[in-house]
């Protein structure tokens, strides 16, 4: 299978250069286009961030009507943000804008201090995961079957009708805890993403596989995405980030390649460190020194 890359828009760009960067991303043979469903940057803390962000759905939507080929995809939006009637919704009317490209990423909540900030609920983690899988439930209620209801702790459905919705929308889960988040995705997700190097992602990729022998899957249909923050040319210490792949373009492409081994079927490059045009030659340079060395 031929290896897709993407690429992560900044959400602290104007809107108009995330759809101009966007464009140009399609151009240059990008696969796919990827948000972040944030309020503000980390900090780690509760500690406030200048750095606010814009709203991932309605870029996403503006891209759906002007970027017309590549996937679309939230990375990820964080359950607690929205009842998950109300991103049913919003997934399924942004993936009919697309043409059925969209891709629901979504995952369970964890930065403290947009929670803080607006005073929205997080919770310990055992809390986050029961929501976090009931809301999995509402969302595949409501996008794929007539009429759902489910009483639950965190949420009530009472014989809901399915939300108007022309094309499939495939559900992404953002995870990388072992015990019960990986195997939330073998449940519930067409597609896995998480944070990592290639020895990271197979040990995971292998706890996935684990999870899904449990409950009779096929470990084969769920689609395995991930992402670095890549330095072409640089030192790792010259950057931060949760994981950092610096070098040269050989030292670049021979990590890849260790990913690919593992089972990655698509790659995301962020270009959401900086600004859009230092994303812009990010994306450029990949996509001519680093994309045609790829298997």
């Amino acid at each position: 299978m031929t290896l897709a890359v993407s690429a992560w828009l900044g959400t602290t760009w104007s809107a108009s250069d995330v759809v101009a960067v966007g464009r140009e991303a399609e151009a240059l043979g990008y696969d796919g286009l990827w948000v972040a469903d944030h309020f503000m940057a980390n900090t780690g803390t509760e500690e406030r961030s200048d750095r606010a962000m814009r709203e991932c759905f309605s870029l996403l939507a503006g891209l759906a009507t002007a970027v017309p080929r590549v996937r679309l995809g939230s990375m990820v939006a964080g359950i607690t943000y929205r009842h998950p009637a109300v991103l049913a919704g919003i997934a399924a009317t942004t993936s009919d804008l697309s043409g059925g490209r969209l891709v629901l990423g979504v995952g369970a909540g964890w930065q403290l201090n947009e929670h803080a900030a607006y005073g929205i609920e997080l919770g310990p983690i055992r809390t986050r995961i029961d929501r976090f899988e009931e809301s999995l439930a509402v969302l595949d209620g409501l996008l794929r079957t007539d009429r759902t209801t489910l009483d639950g702790t965190h949420y009530t459905i009472s014989d809901a009708p399915r939300v108007p919705v022309e094309h499939r929308v495939p559900v992404m889960i953002g995870a990388s805890g072992e015990q019960r988040m990986l195997g939330v995705v073998a449940r519930w997700a067409d597609e896995w993403n998480c944070w990592s190097t290639p020895e990271v992602f197979a040990h995971k990729s292998a706890v996935l596989d684990e999870h899904c022998a449990r409950i009779g899957r096929d470990p084969k249909e769920i689609r395995r995405s991930t992402q670095a923050v890549f330095m072409i040319d640089g030192k790792a210490e010259d950057v931060q980030g949760p994981v950092v792949v610096a070098g040269s373009v050989a030292e670049i492409v021979d990590t890849i390649g260790r990913w690919q081994e593992a089972g990655m079927d698509e790659l995301l490059v962020p270009g959401i460190r900086g600004s859009a045009a230092e994303a812009r030659e990010l994306f450029g340079r990949f996509q001519t020194e680093i994309r045609p060395q790829l298997g």
